[in-house]
């Protein structure tokens, strides 16, 4: 009996489609695996007719074939992700074929359309998933090279606020304009397009803002006060994704702030510690909530009636990086099992709205025996 498999969408789009063809097309496609008998397992790949020629180069499937190949009887829509969706169920019917296995992005519109030939379609939730998650030598490197030149706009960007001058109410200058955190942000932006890079929107936040674990950041840099910045650009190239986290105070670090820092370099470098493959993301957590709670710190968000004072890390250890900034596994309660090839990023912090925010990222890779970490950037609080 014969066993099928299918992806569909964008590739563009669709990031566990693209890791699984590894070919990059705006249009609809289709990729089908096919297993069972006497024959060997064949993959076939659907899309655009102008697409096909680059498709039997690049892509990562045995046959390459376009929606007219696979007309049904009544003829194809006029709309292409229609003509698409009806493509693959006639595939399948073609080949006596009335259940297929599909992965969690799979369009509706495909699964209408094998409702409409009579195929029943099964989810598979961790088809595509573990895949994406055990990253290949070749995908080590693409996060290598992007998690180097992530590492470079951090130092350039920390490195920016720390040689700043304070003017006399304490807010920053650079050559001669207030540095704030939009201006900051630009700058990121400009230096990554200029490396091929595209940026979703770093985090510059400093002081109180910097409480707000995912606050962007907004008005003028001051000294004496925390400045988060996270940086999670993707590669134009590769398509793969970086993400480093550091802290910068400029001028005289408060002591507190320094106890915060100190608190989550202990945290960082205890959850690492903890990674390798056969542990849980959860467990993995639990050695950053120790590590937190051991400096005199909470876990959670804040109660409604919390002073300005209180200070806590309200999220997770860290997530897998890869083709999304944000993908499986979490390092959190309830953390899957890690596996050889997953990277993950460790990034604890903690936020108290009198002082704002401090985080430390680092992004590592799973090994059978241990984890390694891929940054080579210091993780301290100054940056002359």
């Amino acid at each position: 009996m014969t066993e099928a498999k299918m992806m569909a969408g964008i590739p563009t789009l669709n990031a566990g489609l693209y890791r699984t063809i590894r070919f990059l097309v705006g249009d609809p496609a289709v990729y089908i695996e096919l297993a069972g008998g006497n024959s060997q397992p064949s993959s076939t790949l659907i899309l655009r007719d102008i697409e096909m020629d680059r498709a039997r180069q690049h892509a990562r499937a045995d046959h390459i074939a376009c929606p007219a190949d696979f007309a049904p009887a009544a003829g194809l829509s006029g709309d292409r992700e229609t003509a698409t969706a009806q493509a693959a169920a006639e595939f399948l019917i073609r080949r006596g074929i009335r259940r297929v296995t599909v992965d969690r992005s799979l369009p509706m519109i495909y699964c209408e359309m094998l409702r409409r030939a009579g195929v029943d379609a099964v989810c598979d939730l961790e088809w595509g998933v573990v895949e994406r998650r055990r990253k290949d030598e070749q995908e080590i490197e693409f996060l290598r090279a992007v998690q180097s030149i992530t590492e470079q706009v951090i130092e350039l960007a920390c490195s920016t606020i720390a040689n700043a001058r304070a003017d006399a109410n304490g807010v920053l200058q650079h050559d001669g304009e207030t540095l704030s955190s939009e201006r900051l942000r630009t700058m990121i932006d400009i230096w990554l397009l200029e490396r091929n890079c595209t940026n979703p929107g770093a985090i510059v936040a400093g002081g109180p803002v910097g409480a707000d674990c995912h606050h962007h950041g907004c008005g003028p840099l001051r000294t004496g006060e925390p400045v988060i910045v996270d940086i999670f650009p993707r590669c134009k190239n590769s398509l793969y994704n970086g993400d480093c986290t550091r802290t910068v105070v400029h001028g005289d670090i408060p002591d507190e702030v320094a106890r915060m820092h100190a608190a989550v370099v202990a945290a960082k470098r205890a959850a690492t510690s903890a990674v390798r493959a056969g542990v849980t993301g959860d467990q993995v957590h639990q050695a950053t909530i120790a590590a937190i709670e051991n400096a005199g710190y909470q876990m959670g968000l804040p109660p409604a009636d919390a002073p300005d004072a209180f200070c806590s890390m309200p999220h997770g250890t860290g997530h897998g990086l890869g083709l999304e900034v944000h993908e499986p596994p979490l390092l959190a309660v309830g953390g899957p099992t890690l596996l050889v090839g997953d990277v993950v990023t460790v990034e604890p912090g903690l936020y108290c709205k009198a002082w704002g925010g401090v985080r430390v990222e680092d992004v590592v890779v799973v090994r059978a025996d241990g984890c390694e970490n891929i940054n080579r950037l210091h993780e301290e609080l100054r940056w002359k």
